[in-house]
């Protein structure tokens, strides 16, 4: 078992284009759930309308990257309003139960074989990073920390928007709009008190974070050059809720760190039961039950987490008052 392998491949973890993915759908997260209070659970529906309207901009209507990218984000504000406009006036359980319900419902749709000339069924979309690589201002056959071109430029893109739009929503949560926000996730009937439009700000909140969760989808999949189904199950949204309880709620460096360490995790208890099974270690032990077993450790250190840390990595414990 070679551990500097398995150390390196942890460490590659760390600033991967997933990873970025993750950090940005986490960062959505934060301002619903972190900054307004808002319990998103089907965030991975808004990272399927993000990729998906992409793929389908992309390959069907031929349009530039740029137009592409400004038609995913408009799909994911218009998600966001079909889901908050008949939930957001009432009881939080409510979007709950709506955002995981919304979220399979797209699973569902794009997998219809009905679909299949449009969205590829379960088989997906392929073909959709084509015009972007034409913005690649990296010299081909170059090498770069070990990646390719190609591979660098998707981890600069990726974690170009994780540093963007995290210093947007530290400027946001710093300003008026977000002291409202961080007030209605403390007191609603306050806020309301104080003549403020509680629907109005919870609904920008909801495209906020949408929004965000729609870029999360592009970063995830032109790495891939396809949009598979299969990728948007609900325990896409639940890994983003743990990123999010792993770093801290109510910060804007939580999520993302939560994601680095949440990748470094999976990556190191992976290769280190694959490891064991191939030298012998652990012969009651298959490389697929391995595969499960990670969620497994990871999923007990996320509890050890909860009990002895509960604000998260960054959080501060005056943030759990409202949950």
């Amino acid at each position: 078992m070679d551990f500097g392998q398995i150390l390196s491949e942890a460490v590659g973890e760390l600033f991967s284009p997933t990873t970025a993915a993750y950090a940005l759908a986490a960062l959505g997260l934060a301002v619903h759930f972190g900054y307004s209070g808002l319990l998103n659970f089907g965030q991975a529906g808004f990272i399927a309308v993000g990729a998906y309207v992409f793929a389908m901009t992309t390959i069907h209507l031929q349009f530039p990257f740029w137009l592409a990218l400004i038609a995913a984000v408009l799909a994911s504000v218009v998600f966001a309003l079909i889901l908050g406009i008949p939930t957001l006036r009432l009881r939080a359980d409510y979007l709950a139960i709506v955002t995981i319900a919304a979220a399979e419902i797209i699973r569902y749709v794009v997998t219809t074989n009905t679909l299949t000339d449009v969205t590829g069924s379960a088989n997906g979309l392929a073909g959709i990073r084509q015009d972007f690589l034409r913005l690649n201002p990296f010299p081909q056959g170059t090498v770069y920390f070990g990646y390719s071109s190609n591979d660098f430029f998707f981890r600069v893109f990726g974690w170009g928007l994780v540093v963007i739009l995290g210093i947007v929503v530290w400027l946001l949560m710093r300003s008026p709009w977000g002291r409202v926000l961080k007030g209605i996730r403390e007191d609603e009937l306050a806020v309301r008190s104080l003549g403020k439009n509680v629907y109005a700000y919870k609904m920008q909140a909801l495209i906020l974070g949408g929004i965000f969760g729609s870029l999360a989808g592009l970063v995830f999949t032109l790495p891939r050059d396809v949009v598979q189904p299969a990728n948007y199950g609900t325990e896409f949204t639940f890994f983003l809720w743990t990123c999010l309880l792993l770093g801290g709620m109510a910060t804007v460096l939580g999520p993302i760190v939560g994601a680095m360490i949440f990748w470094v995790v999976l990556s190191l208890t992976q290769n280190v039961l694959y490891g064991l099974i191939q030298i012998g270690a652990l012969p009651f032990l298959s490389t697929t039950q391995a595969g499960q077993l990670r969620y497994i450790l990871v999923g007990v250190a996320l509890m050890l987490l909860m009990i002895f840390r509960p604000q998260g990595v960054f959080g501060n414990k005056k943030e759990l008052a409202f949950s």
